[in-house]
């Protein structure tokens, strides 16, 4: 037996195999027609889904414009065989066509979702491949207008079978219980995946006056206006609008009821973290006026961040200020920061600070006899108040209206819008007082008397009445004077001496004691209603004084 040269191997039987049943064979051992998978959209064009599916060649998709699909997507795909390029032939329908009429009767009567093509559009509704022509009205199609109708024909479909009769071969099916049931489960299972915490991506589905509606993966969550944002007093209109895509923060979900409430604001930092930082006490600065109340008016000086004008902080001058009659809402006005409590959430504002004190300057223009000119604004009791402008008032005290006369009440002399002339006699900032007078602008006979006399001038005058020390003396009408008797200059000469005769002084007034007081006389003779020469020792034209001497 001849032997073989060849090294011992195993024996190679040579197999008569084509390269169609080798690639057949390798198709069949990596997928299954029918078979799901997750695949990655590569390109879009008008008329198919380029699907990358891990495999050598891609997968095509038909373009389904009800279903837009992007490059990078992910989509799930069943795989329906191959085109004439090699490429897999693909569809998002999961489930298979029956093969059979037995395929049909076992799907009917189970109910189950079956896939089909559909052919065209008939009368009444669509012509569907199920394996067999079945008919699908078009209430029952899932298509809301006839140009949505028309977009199905030559797409693949989910639908279930509703009737089948074999013997005339009448099979009608529905797709839009099927969409139904898809989004109902789609809902669900997109709802027990959300967890409060949770930021997602939504679109605006309606505005209300109390929030909107925003639409997270299929599913209505509730955007109420206090989670807006953390400025008050806005509506929602103002932030969001219908079909804005934004996204929300799940702040609470209700397994039970299935409510599901969302937050905008809490995606950004709560501005009164830093508010003490920001609003230094004394800071001026510029804000707008967001509501006012009986007490006060709130300023917003950013998004979130308001602070109150309290009524006593609005004005210097005004008394029982209503907050309305100062500031409206939608006013700029400049304020300066009394305090801020960020605990609490509170700003303390001054719009009287910001405007600056008009007693510093009142105290400026109107310094003690200062003379002005005024309306009188009111009248009572005890005097009047005039108006000297920036909201300073005078103060004119019954007692400094007139010389002439005793008033019972100022308007005996004066009247509401009367121009009077007054000199400041008192300028109190600390009781923001300006205390006023009108009589001491109008001369006396006194001033009279003493603007036309000088000290040394000799003048005659009337004895009114004499005392031991003085004797008050009539120069003119209305004029008095005071004159310091010699007996009285005597004793305080003779009191200052360092030697005093306490006997001598003893018997002196023992003997005046004894001989009784002389009626309106003293040691110098003078004696009521005469009438004496004098000489002037003293003017005083601020006390109004004059003082004289026997000549």
């Amino acid at each position: 037996m001849p032997q073989s040269n060849a090294p011992d191997s195993p024996e190679v039987t040579p197999v008569d195999t084509s390269f169609g049943d080798i690639l057949n064979e390798f198709e069949q051992s990596h997928h299954t027609r029918g078979e799901t998978l997750e695949g990655t959209v590569v390109s879009v064009t008008p008329d198919a889904v380029f699907v990358d599916v891990g495999r050598k060649t891609d997968g095509v998709l038909p373009n389904n414009p009800a279903i837009p699909l992007k490059p990078g997507q992910k989509v799930v795909v069943s795989i329906r065989g191959r085109d004439e390029e090699g490429n897999y032939l693909l569809s998002t329908v999961r489930v298979e066509t029956p093969r059979d009429w037995s395929g049909l009767e076992a799907a009917f009567a189970n109910k189950s979702v079956i896939a089909g093509r559909v052919l065209e559009v008939i009368k009444g509704g669509l012509r569907v491949d199920v394996g067999v022509r079945a008919f699908m009205p078009a209430s029952r199609s899932g298509a809301r207008e006839q140009a949505d109708l028309e977009k199905l024909v030559g797409q693949d479909i989910e639908c279930r079978i509703t009737k089948l009769d074999t013997a005339s071969e009448d099979v009608v099916v529905d797709r839009r219980g099927v969409l139904e049931e898809r989004e109902r489960q789609s809902k669900q299972e997109a709802f027990e995946k959300l967890q409060a915490g949770d930021v997602v991506r939504g679109e605006v589905r309606t505005v209300t006056d109390f929030g909107a509606f925003v639409d997270v993966g299929g599913l209505d969550g509730l955007l109420h206006v206090s989670d807006m944002t953390y400025s008050r007093g806005v509506k929602p209109s103002e932030v969001v609008s219908p079909g804005q895509t934004l996204d929300v923060k799940i702040l609470k979900i209700n397994r039970d009821t299935r409510k599901i409430s969302l937050g905008l604001k809490q995606l950004a930092p709560d501005p009164w973290t830093v508010a003490a930082e920001k609003y230094q006490q004394g800071a001026r600065i510029t804000g707008k006026v967001s509501r006012v109340a009986d007490f006060g008016a709130f300023v917003e000086l950013e998004p979130g961040i308001e602070g109150l004008i309290h009524v006593t902080e609005m004005s210097w001058t005004r008394k029982n200020v209503r907050a309305a009659d100062v500031v409206k809402p939608g006013d700029l006005v400049e304020v300066v920061v009394l305090g801020v409590n960020g605990a609490d959430k509170r700003i303390a504002l001054g719009l009287k600070q910001a405007l600056g004190d008009p007693w510093e300057e009142a105290l400026k223009k109107y310094p003690v006899d200062a003379v002005v000119e005024a309306p009188v604004t009111s009248l009572a009791k005890f005097g009047a108040f005039v108006d000297l402008g920036d909201g300073i008032e005078g103060m004119i005290h019954i007692g400094d209206i007139s010389n002439e006369k005793r008033l019972n009440h100022p308007s005996d002399a004066l009247k509401v819008g009367e121009i009077v002339k007054a000199v400041v006699l008192e300028a109190d900032k600390e009781r923001r007082r300006l205390r006023l007078g009108i009589k001491q602008l109008v001369p006396t006979s006194i001033d009279e008397y003493i603007t036309e006399h000088k000290v040394g001038d000799s003048v005659s005058g009337r004895i009114v009445d004499v005392s031991a020390a003085r004797a008050k003396v009539e120069l003119g009408e209305g004029v008095m004077a005071q004159c310091r008797l010699a007996e009285q200059k005597s004793a305080e000469a003779a009191a200052s001496t360092s030697k005093v005769d306490i006997s001598s002084l003893s018997a002196m007034l023992a003997k005046k004691w004894k001989s009784g007081p002389v009626p309106d006389s003293n040691a110098t003779g003078l004696r009521a209603g005469e009438i004496r020469s004098f000489r002037i020792t003293n003017l005083d034209p601020a006390q109004k004084r004059i003082e004289v001497e026997l000549a």
